[in-house]
């Protein structure tokens, strides 16, 4: 999942916590997310990518 454009952090967050616990979420490898921590970094990296973006 990369970030939508416009999305704030909050709302990429709210968006892959909802794909984790609607189990549709996958790592870089593709495998399925099964851990809550796991979704939480992935959350946080996706926000850090759409801020990056925001800049440039």
């Amino acid at each position: 999942m990369m970030p939508k454009s416009g999305e704030s952090k909050d709302d990429t967050v709210e968006r892959v916590m909802h794909a984790h616990k609607e189990g549709d979420l996958k790592s870089s490898h593709g495998d399925k997310v099964k851990s809550r921590k796991q979704a939480v970094a992935i959350a946080l990296s996706e926000s850090r990518q759409s801020k990056s973006k925001d800049k440039t």
